[in-house]
């Protein structure tokens, strides 16, 4: 594809993971990519990925934590490749640790990375979308935005607040009428670097609870969900099972999840010279995949929440019928 045809996308935490291979699908499907994380070295390198597919990319260092940063980015990626037309939220940052074991300083990290790169990122994206009444700007979050898990306290927290702040701002792009649309996508666990090289106070090393899906099934999907007409949509069943669980049973969750403790530890200690990126990335392991290939799922089908919520309702009140019809036959029968 010729370079500088197609529209713009923004993907913020680009460099590894989910937002690396949703860089690399957009770049397949011939978008124009402004690509944001917080190493250049990397960046570059998914540049020339991009670049090798016919894509055209522009790499941008910065930390979306950083506000002014955020907004300088959104600048030059318009001045070079043309008007934003899809801006993808995807940086995070987790610590692995029981609450009572972290610092205020990380928790705060946490938050700033997680929680406020997403308002400064939608912040960026709208300030150009608006002007033209048209974009989409994609939410990635989590199952843990609706249920919070042991030993990633500052995470959930910070995946809850992307979804409440995310209703509020569409319920106003609503009232204004704007063509602009607002998706949250929520994901299952996925087998990503973050494991290797998220900061953790536990005696094993850091994994997903039970088997992950891998980046580029959910590249694909949110692919799917950036062209879609939904504004919330769930990947991979466990993602709706877990909400749905949570919605009917939460003292039962409660305490399946407390499980969870044991759960997102492997059997292997941690290092003594393990290196976070909780504060400065870590050099020479941006990639897409992390370390649970052999275990990870085969597929991740893309659900519309609404859909499934209103499926599920529908299920309840025609078991309820039929319960209700057979114990009424009964009595007559009697």
């Amino acid at each position: 594809m010729n370079q500088g045809n197609g529209p713009v996308v923004v993907v913020t935490g680009a460099s590894a993971g989910v937002g690396r291979a949703i860089a690399i699908r957009f770049a397949d499907a011939g978008f124009r990519l402004g690509l944001i994380a917080r190493d250049a070295t990397a960046l570059e390198d998914l540049r020339e990925e991009c670049a090798r597919r016919g894509a055209q990319a522009l790499p941008i260092a910065a930390d979306v934590a950083d506000a002014p940063a955020m907004f300088a980015a959104a600048e030059c990626i318009e001045a070079e490749l043309g008007p934003i037309r899809i801006w993808i939220n995807d940086a995070m940052e987790t610590v692995f640790s029981r609450f009572g074991e972290m610092t205020p300083e990380e928790f705060r990290r946490v938050t700033e990375v997680t929680y406020l790169g997403f308002v400064h990122g939608t912040m960026a994206a709208l300030r150009r979308m608006r002007v033209r009444d048209r974009g989409t700007i994609i939410q990635i979050g989590s199952a843990l935005a609706y249920r919070g898990i042991p030993l990633q306290s500052a995470y959930c927290g910070a995946k809850h607040a992307i979804r409440g702040f995310t209703e509020s701002v569409r319920s106003e792009l609503i009232h204004d009428r704007s063509a602009v649309r607002l998706v949250m996508v929520d994901l299952p666990a996925v087998n990503t670097p973050q494991f290797g090289w998220a900061r953790a106070h536990l005696e094993n090393a850091p994994r997903p609870m039970g088997a992950p899906t891998q980046p580029e099934l959910v590249a694909e999907a949110v692919f799917r969900a950036a062209h879609g007409n939904r504004s919330d949509y769930w990947i991979g069943w466990t993602t709706a099972l877990t909400v749905l669980g949570n919605a009917i049973l939460p003292g039962f969750m409660d305490r399946y999840l407390a499980r969870a403790v044991e759960g997102q530890q492997g059997d292997e200690p941690i290092s003594p010279d393990r290196r976070d990126n909780l504060q400065a990335p870590v050099p020479g392991r941006h990639r897409t995949e992390g370390s649970f290939s052999a275990e990870a799922t085969a597929g991740a089908p893309l659900m519309a929440a609404n859909v499934v919520r209103i499926g599920v309702v529908a299920a309840g009140a025609l078991l309820f019928a039929g319960v209700g019809a057979a114990i009424a036959a009964a009595r007559r029968r009697r």
